[in-house]
């Protein structure tokens, strides 16, 4: 098989190879190195790159491949000598942490978040540390300081962010998974964007210890991949209880991969259908309408219903957001605001600018909204609303700061209610790019997100798309 054609496999493909002997953990890093070499250049989804540590843990894995598989009753998990990256804000012992801003470019951390140990467990190998919007302050990945992250589909257009980097990476074929952070759709809309998967879990059920944070109110951390069965692989390794992690919750825990493929039939399932959401693309909306059929012919029981609080919701998770960034990064907007890109100081200086009392009447709706959209999802299984209402905008298009209100719009909500919600591909454009269709549910329902999510891939197939420009 020639390196390439490794790198546009799956996780589960990829570890079917390696458990058949017909390919090693070094030569699946090596063929990713290569093709980082070869296109990452026109693409910048990487802000530090480690081939040499890359290169020391596959030699390593191979070494004890057979051994993990026999002290694991003939098994092996997925992720094993599998080549992954993480979005620049998950701190990495004595590999520098950036938050893609320049204040953190130094910061080189002596321990690993959880996530990293969890992934190094499984057997996971990082490639490096992916571009993300400066602080993971908004969705165009235009960073001033590490450069332009560009979509792969379309290199003159965004590839969405903050978590760009790491969809622009998988939809390139440079890696095969990623864990990203979402505060107001930072992991959706970039996978909305590039055509790939991201999984936004409930809030608390990943741990962010060691994970930068944006808002600590807000702030998810969550799998990006290009297919959902890799997507629930990475989210079965990371989730689970923290108790390092003041966030972190103990809910009932269960295994998602194993059931994925049990399908949807006679579930009951909304299509977000009042004014707000209809103000979308004419082809969004009709790719996100197209889908809806076809969970109708899975056998679910499909309504188009109104999905009342969604633009309060928007717009109190974005006052949220700057009210907190703000105060994590006081010192530093004090200090040296010249640090930070035009548009993270406008809306750093923005979230500066609000009073306690509105804060605190932000964080009471935030309560009430919470409610509401908890109390919707007792009646429904899913909702389903599009990611994003454009695909991939010009990077030469508007400013970031109206970027973020545009494509947060059905993300956001679900950040501020905590609820789980995923990207997955539901078709292109008739300039080929992208659409992504947003399937939310209840707390704790990311095994039914997934097994949706699922159903819904293997029936159009839409995640074995690959960007035409590469």
């Amino acid at each position: 098989m020639k390196k390439n054609e490794l790198t546009e496999l799956s996780i589960f493909e990829a570890s079917d190879l390696l458990k058949k002997r017909a390919v090693t953990p070094l030569e699946l890093v090596e063929a990713c190195l290569t093709r980082i070499d070869s296109i990452d250049q026109d693409i910048n989804s990487f802000i530090t790159l480690t081939p040499e540590p890359a290169i020391k843990a596959a030699r390593q894995a191979e070494k004890t491949f057979y051994k993990a598989k026999e002290s694991n009753g003939g098994s092996i998990k997925p992720l094993y000598g599998i080549p992954i990256g993480y979005k620049d804000l998950y701190e990495t012992a004595g590999i520098p942490t950036t938050a893609g801003s320049s204040f953190f470019k130094n910061n080189c951390p002596e321990l690993d978040s959880r996530v990293v140990e969890y992934l190094k467990k499984t057997g996971a190998i990082s490639l490096g540390k992916l571009n993300m919007h400066e602080i993971a302050l908004g969705v165009t990945n235009v960073n001033p300081h590490y450069g332009a992250c560009r979509n792969p589909w379309a290199p003159e257009r965004i590839p969405g962010g903050s978590s760009g980097g790491s969809a622009a990476a998988l939809a390139a074929g440079l890696i095969y998974g990623s864990m990203g952070s979402d505060t107001g759709g930072s992991i959706r809309i970039p996978s909305a964007l590039c055509g790939t998967v991201g999984l936004k879990p409930t809030r608390g059920r990943i741990s962010l210890r060691g994970v930068i944070p944006l808002s600590w109110t807000l702030d998810h951390a969550g799998p990006m991949a290009r297919c959902v069965m890799d997507a629930a692989a990475l989210y079965d390794c990371t989730k689970g209880y923290d108790p390092d992690d003041p966030f972190s919750i103990n809910p009932p825990q269960f295994q998602t991969s194993g059931q994925l493929s049990e399908g949807i039939k006679n579930w009951r399932v909304g299509i977000a259908s009042d004014e707000y959401f209809s103000r979308v693309d004419p082809e969004v909306s009709q790719a996100v309408s197209q889908a809806g059929n076809v969970f109708s012919e899975l056998g679910a029981i499909v309504e188009s219903i109104p999905f009342p609080g969604a633009q309060e919701a928007a717009e109190i998770n974005g006052l949220i957001t700057a009210c907190e960034a703000a105060a994590f990064h006081h010192q530093r907007l004090k200090d040296a605001p010249e640090g930070f890109g035009p548009d993270v100081l406008t809306r750093l200086q923005t979230g500066s600018g609000y009073s306690s009392r509105e804060y605190i009447n932000a964080r009471n709706i935030q309560a009430g909204l919470t409610r509401k959209f908890e109390q919707f999802f007792e009646k429904f299984e899913i909702l389903l609303t599009p990611t994003t209402p454009v695909a991939a905008p010009l990077i030469d298009g508007p400013d970031a700061v109206e970027q973020a209100r545009i494509l947060t719009r059905f993300t956001a909500p679900f950040n501020l209610s905590g609820l789980p919600a995923i990207s997955i591909p539901c078709g292109n454009t008739g300039a080929g790019l992208p659409i992504g269709l947003q399937i939310a549910a209840g707390k704790w329902k990311e095994r039914e997100i997934l097994r949706a999510a699922y159903a819904y891939e293997q029936a159009c197939g839409w995640y074995t798309m690959l960007p035409l420009s590469l």
